[in-house]
């Protein structure tokens, strides 16, 4: 798969033939997409009528611009296969309490099964909300429940395996009052799911807890990475985009990352980097290369709206311009090999998933 061709659906997503069983809108992040298998790799677009690409028989196609869209002409084969994910099983399970599978976890991508364990989040007020995330709006809209019980994350994991072959499990988190930032929620999580499926691979994302002593916790519970979420590395633009988060300080988050990369290794432990949100390219992409120097992953994605966030209701923003995102992926990516640090060798979470980045097309 060429970056250009990586990149151009990420930004102008796909239109479909016979639609998108597994999808996902609203929720913490980062996009509302559609689940697609894209030359044989798990891949998280944006679903658009509009899009010049179409997901057809098995093929992804691209439009010849003759302005009929319904003509055989009208649509170039890229060489690419993409399949819609199938609707997993476990999705029509339902526990001894009543409560559906699919409002404790959900697939992503191909194979990884994701969940936020608490769906509340203290940073949720207009004034401190990030402007990006609307982690509250599923709850509201009864698509999940409040707070996610390790024996309920158990069983469905669990069933997740057996019937549809998940591979690994993201755990994430609306962050806490607690000094933990709700980390030792995770960790509980995290053991019960291990002791139901051993040697399934997990990943823990939390925002930096002001006890970091609860980062070994949730290694000591068996989690296998850590995601510590920074989004931007530019304080003007945390202020704006995140004001809540941009109160934890980028020194705060670098002592974190330090530790985890001490508790769980180098290339275990991964921060998104969002394009698009006003930073400039040239010092994401010299960021990111610091982050890469410490042991750190930097997951970068682009900037795209979702439905009920700040960003949509109040700013109108857009996601950047394809050649900017291509450029930025290609240097991080460049830089990552040079380092031997590589998706592949994630053992689980958004970054050895990959399907809301371009990282993996550019050979990352």
């Amino acid at each position: 798969m060429s970056l250009d061709t990586r990149v151009a659906v990420a930004i102008r997503g796909v239109r479909t033939a016979s639609g998108v069983p597994v999808n996902r809108r609203g929720g913490a992040g980062p996009s509302d997409d559609g689940h697609v298998r894209l030359g044989g790799r798990g891949a998280a677009l944006p679903i658009d009528p509009t899009s010049p690409y179409l997901v057809r028989d098995g093929r992804l196609l691209r439009s010849a611009g003759c302005g009929d869209d319904d003509a055989e002409e009208a649509w170039v084969d890229t060489g690419l296969e993409a399949v819609a994910v199938a609707r997993p099983r476990f999705y029509d399970l339902v526990t001894a309490d009543g409560v559906r599978y699919d409002q404790l976890a959900r697939l992503h991508g191909a194979d990884v099964l994701a969940t936020t364990v608490v769906q509340t989040c203290i940073r949720y007020a207009e004034d401190q909300r990030c402007r990006f995330c609307s982690i509250e709006e599923s709850l509201r809209a009864g698509a999940t429940t409040a707070v996610k019980r390790p024996e309920q994350l158990a069983e469905v994991a669990e069933a997740a395996v057996r019937l549809d072959g998940v591979r690994q499990v993201v755990m994430t988190t609306g962050t806490s009052n607690g000094r933990d930032r709700g980390a030792r929620h995770v960790a509980r999580c995290v053991r019960a799911v291990k002791e139901a499926v051993p040697g399934l691979p997990v990943q823990v994302q939390v925002e930096p807890p002001e006890d970091l002593g609860a980062l070994a916790e949730l290694r000591d519970a068996g989690a296998d990475s850590l995601g510590i979420h920074v989004e931007s590395l530019d304080d003007d633009v945390r202020r704006r985009w995140m004001p809540g988060k941009a109160t934890v300080s980028l020194e705060r988050y670098r002592e974190a990352w330090s530790e985890g990369v001490r508790l769980f290794g180098r290339n275990q432990v991964s921060t998104y980097l969002i394009l698009g949100l006003g930073e400039d390219p040239d010092e994401l992409v010299t960021g990111a290369a610091e982050l890469a120097a410490m042991g750190v992953y930097p997951f970068v994605v682009p900037f795209r709206p979702i439905a009920g966030t700040l960003a949509v209701d109040v700013d109108g923003a857009r996601p950047p311009a394809p050649e900017v995102l291509a450029d930025v992926t290609a240097r991080v990516a460049a830089d990552l090999r040079g380092r031997g640090m590589l998706s592949s060798g994630q053992k689980a979470g958004c970054a050895a998933c990959g399907a809301c980045s371009a990282l993996q097309a550019a050979g990352a």
